[in-house]
């Protein structure tokens, strides 16, 4: 072995096609002082034994980007580094067997239309043509992206390597990290072993890309990176007279893939229930190794591909592959830098898609590192969105026993995980679950998302078009429209900011103004340099040196990692406190009278103006009361402690209220214009161009994005945030639909929801405006496409629903 150097910029772990591509990024991006550490050999763990597609195509604008990079990246790395890549584009074939698989379909070629992927939908007969050995008698109808492709993955590894080497890049194999030092809350280098022989380089910068050993090497230095290893099982035939180069083919129906090769033909699967491996960790020797055969595991998925393409009952077998892969709680990687740990980067996580993401993750992480912040959005990826709990193995072994089924399952919208459910609950969630909720789960929280009438079936009845409990969110919205209802928020992420000087650093940070009298609420967002939004709260104050800000629950670690990395010198403490507080929200333009059947205290609006918060006696107890809303009705967010939560909620429902779900809240928001982080507003997103300019208070002083806004006012908006009502009261719009503008699709669909008031399904969408007034964006005629149709649609640039905001402070 090679000596290796006491310091390096970057210290890479793993040596698969992840640590490969984010060594050659690296060093791309000039970062020649790299060492990556693989404690055996290259490609020796999961990568040397995957599948090799390489699909396009993802569920969002910038997956996409990243996949498309990946196969970009890999059509030209063999000229480039001499190394053979095994890359051909032969393209991909999905089919569908069912109405409801077909309608998922032609959703992704609208969205691959979108984002200028080349898509065709193609009829069973064109699919026969394409792929004579295919069965084609129930298929319905299929998608053909003829860019899709395979290639060699191993290989592709080694030229990633080889890329990295030419740029000054060192990649040591044989050398096992037996430790990620740190001091001051940062990385300071990794202890390693080789043969015996021990030693310690210094770094800057560590990056996990461990794999399926990712997790318990986290875990060694208190970072949550929530993976499992589950069997993954491919069989591959002898080989096939005349096979040729078939396009890679997805039947997801049958869980099944398809992928010809050297003559032979391969038939993976993406089994219902899936088999966790690895409870007590990843063997230490594992190396190029497979696990035990299950033939009774994979039987029912070979069964029927021999009907879909009998060749598979003629063929030879010549190779039946058991191998792990890491799979995640929601299906998609981990990247960027963990928030327990300053330095300490992560790109793991692949769930079976790691050749075709890794090209494109490497490129992104090399960018966030060097330049301090991603090239784009990345919060679906992120490694902030990961709950510190999610780390449980016997959590993320139940979990990932689903996960890698649900990557061939129909793509339902609102389809809820059904294991390693009911750990976290706010404490009414009894008293929701007698009264009929039916719960979801967002960040490990079980949240009421509708409430089943009596006699009616708690369960979801999944479909493209209006869902079993379609009616139930009409009559909660009513009611909330037309009198009084209650939500259980108590998933809310709480975090306390308090000290001598925490009013300062919250102005640095805020780009409103939060400088205000005690028990005043702010609305705000919390920006980065270029303006984009990386936090969308409420500040509350509390006292001269406290605050509480609110925040989505889904997105507290990533909240508090921004406030910590930005805290620096100042006197004051960051603290989680999301459990201390359920939170009941009463909403609706009876709110005023329950408040005031419940409670002595006075509501009116000059006793309790919107926008104020403050302590109330109710029923028997104390909570704290804040006059604001997120479905744009009169209403307060009643604060109280968790051990009096069962009271309040008990004294309230002794009035005239309507329980509430999540569906209902996103219905009332959306027809409202609230922008939803994560779908309508973004770390890419700017804040003017987003709508949200009144919440911007440029006159205050300095804050981080101020001259982002600054040169955007200068410059003008490139871009407008555009609510939709669709003319139709029938289509149903969710998420990525297609924008279509006079005749031509020029964005998606950010987020969507059924406006039972406006009467239609109303969705939010940016439309490119550069140099034009908003006359003229209106003047266009509006269009979305769902699922290759196009239903007209009304625009706005006000929100439709109470534009004035007159009845928030009713």
């Amino acid at each position: 072995m090679a000596e290796l150097p006491k310091q390096a910029r970057a210290v890479i772990i793993g040596g698969g096609i992840s640590g490969c591509s984010v060594a050659y990024h690296l060093a791309k991006a000039g970062w020649t002082d790299v060492v990556l550490l693989e404690r055996k050999q290259l490609t020796s763990g999961t990568t040397w034994h995957a599948a090799g597609l390489i699909g396009q195509l993802r569920g969002s604008q910038n997956m996409t980007r990243l996949a498309k990079y990946s196969a970009d990246l890999y059509v030209r790395l063999e000229a480039e580094t001499g190394v053979a890549t095994g890359m051909r584009q032969v393209g991909s074939i999905s089919v569908a067997l069912t109405a409801a698989r077909h309608e998922e379909l032609l959703r992704q070629a609208t969205l691959a239309r979108a984002l200028d992927v080349a898509v065709q939908e193609i009829s069973p007969a064109e699919v026969k043509a394409m792929y004579p050995h295919l069965e084609v008698g129930d298929v319905v109808g299929a998608v053909h992206l003829p860019l899709d492709g395979q290639c060699d993955p191993a290989n592709i590894a080694m030229a990633l390597a080889k890329g990295a080497r030419m740029r000054g890049a060192r990649i040591v194999e044989g050398v096992k990290v037996l430790a990620v030092t740190q001091g001051s809350g940062r990385v300071t280098g990794v202890d390693w072993e080789s043969s015996g022989e021990r030693g310690h380089i210094a770094a800057d910068v560590v990056i996990n890309c461990g794999g399926m050993w990712g997790r318990d090497l986290a875990a060694a230095s208190g970072v949550t990176l929530p993976l499992h290893a589950a069997e993954h099982f491919y069989l591959v035939t002898e080989p096939i007279d005349g096979l040729g180069h078939l396009p890679v083919l997805r039947v997801p129906d049958e869980c099944a893939y398809y992928k010809s090769d050297a003559g032979k033909m391969m038939l993976g699967a993406f089994e219902p229930k899936a088999k966790p491996w690895g409870m007590g960790g990843i063997p230490e020797d594992f190396c190029f190794d497979s696990l035990p055969e299950d033939f009774d595991h994979f039987q029912p998925i070979l069964e029927a591909a021999m009907q879909r393409m009998p060749l598979f009952q003629t063929a030879g077998v010549h190779t039946f592959f058991n191998g792990p892969e890491s799979f995640t709680p929601d299906d998609r990687y981990y990247l960027g830098e963990a928030p327990e740990l300053g330095g300490y980067w992560v790109a793991a996580g692949y769930n079976s898609i790691g050749i075709a993401s890794s090209g494109g993750a490497g490129m992104a992480l090399a960018a966030w590192i060097t330049e301090g912040e991603p090239p784009f959005d990345l919060w679906e990826v992120d490694i902030r969105r990961a709950q510190p709990f999610q780390k449980n193995r016997r959590y993320l072994k139940e979990r990932v026993s689903e996960t890698l089924g649900l990557l061939y399952a129909d793509h339902f919208p609102y389809r809820q995980v059904e294991t390693s459910r009911g750990i976290r609950r706010s404490p009414i969630h009894a008293h929701l679950q007698a009264r009929g909720a039916v719960f979801g789960e967002v960040a490990g929280w079980e949240r009421a998302n509708w409430f089943a009438r009596e006699g009616q079936e708690r369960e979801y009845r999944y479909a493209w078009g209006r869902q079993n409990w379609f009616d139930n969110q009409k009559a909660e919205h009513a009611a909330v429209r037309g009198k009084v209802g209650l939500f259980d928020m108590t998933s809310f992420g709480k975090i306390r900011v308090e000290g001598r000087d925490a009013c300062a650093f919250l102005q640095r940070l805020c780009a409103n103004d939060v400088d205000v009298a005690a028990g005043r609420i702010v609305y705000t967002q919390m920006l980065n340099a270029r303006g984009g939004i990386e936090s969308d709260l409420t500040v509350t104050r509390l006292s001269e040196t406290a605050f509480l800000l609110v925040v989505p629950g889904a997105t507290l670690q990533r909240d508090l990692a921004w406030l910590r990395r930005h805290l620096g010198e100042a006197f004051a403490v960051v603290t989680d406190v999301t459990a201390a507080e359920a939170v009941l929200c009463l909403m609706g333009p009876g709110a005023r009278e329950v408040m005031q059947a419940v409670s002595p205290n006075d509501f009116s609006n000059e006793a309790h103006p919107f926008g104020a918060a403050r302590e109330i006696e109710i029923g028997m107890g104390l909570a704290r009361a804040h006059r604001v809303t997120y479905v744009g009705e009169l209403g307060w967010e009643i604060y109280v402690p968790t051990d009096q939560a069962a009271h309040v909620f008990e004294t309230l429902m002794e009035q005239e209220v309507t329980l509430c779900g999540l569906h209902t809240l996103d219905s009332c928001r959306i027809e409202k214009g609230f922008r939803h982080f994560g779908h309508d507003i973004t770390d890419e997103d700017h804040v003017l161009e987003a709508g949200l300019g009144f919440a911007v208070k440029t006159s205050k002083g300095d804050f981080l994005g101020r001259e982002a806004v600054l040169r955007k006012r200068e410059a003008g908006l490139s871009r407008r945030l555009v609510q939709f009502r669709l003319t139709d009261p029938e289509p149903m719009i969710y998420h990525n639909e297609g924008v279509v503008r006079d005749g031509r699709i020029v964005g998606t669909v950010t987020s969507g929801n059924y406006g039972h008031h406006l009467g239609g399904a109303i969705g939010l969408g940016y439309v490119p405006c550069e140099g034009q007034s908003e006359a003229e964006i209106l003047g266009s005629v509006y269009e979305i496409e769902i699922a290759g149709h196009r239903h007209r649609a009304e625009a706005s640039l006000a929100p439709m629903y109470d534009p004035k905001a007159e009845r928030v402070r009713m």
